[in-house]
């Protein structure tokens, strides 16, 4: 019982597994910085391809 007491305690104090677990988050929140960034900046973005491509003359 001793032993089984021990293993579980060392699974619980066992922290390897937590630095992918904050890479995970960071990556995460990356993502939807980055996706709302593009969804808010997109149409003027577009606007600015849209404008340069019709300033160029046409072959």
């Amino acid at each position: 019982m001793l032993n089984l007491m021990v293993k579980l305690q060392n699974m619980f104090r066992n922290e390897k597994g937590q630095g992918m677990v904050e890479y995970g988050l960071i990556i995460g929140l990356v993502a939807i910085i980055a996706i709302s960034a593009l969804t808010f900046l997109g149409p003027k973005v577009a606007g600015v391809f849209n404008a340069i491509s019709s300033a160029l003359p046409s072959p």
